[in-house]
């Protein structure tokens, strides 16, 4: 049985790239008809089941993300949906590279079903792990990954 003073309350930054903020609306053959409020939500309920608290951001612009992941000092783990940065921001792997703070990769859609120029990540190898193609629960799964890893280190 764990006591109050075993259990540890983790602090998560999860990451939201560009035109997740149009979630709902932005072609929901493919990202499904969530809205990014109500993914932020499921991962609040979902963080303060596991023991945590999630800080959630969304930005369209690359130098945000950045600017936030080298910020993430308070934080144990970072949770990102990179969104097309996954394929095209070296700048975005080397910031979570130099951070060094448990990261794990999201998304909504499978990456390796869509068009081919998705299939490469280049956050993938600097992540302990990469969740896609399960919609928002994609989300909610790598919350609980990161939690786990984190309670086992």
């Amino acid at each position: 049985m764990q006591t109050i003073e075993s259990l540890k309350l983790f602090s998560i930054l999860v990451l939201h790239g560009p035109n997740l903020n149009l979630l709902g609306r932005r072609e929901p053959g493919i990202y499904g008809s969530v809205t990014l409020e109500e993914i932020d939500r499921l991962l609040v309920t979902e963080a303060s089941m596991l023991q945590a608290k999630v800080y959630c951001m969304q930005s369209n612009h690359e130098g945000v993300l950045i600017d936030a992941i080298h910020n993430a000092d308070e934080h144990q783990g970072i949770l990102i949906n990179a969104g097309a940065y996954t394929h095209t921001s070296v700048a975005i792997r080397d910031a979570i590279s130099a951070v060094k703070k448990p990261t794990v990769e999201v998304h909504l859609s499978n990456i390796y079903q869509r068009e081919t120029f998705r299939h490469h990540s280049y956050i993938a190898p600097v992540a302990i792990g990469q969740i896609s193609g399960f919609g928002a629960e994609s989300y909610r799964l790598g919350l609980q990954a990161l939690i786990h890893y984190l309670s086992t280190k």
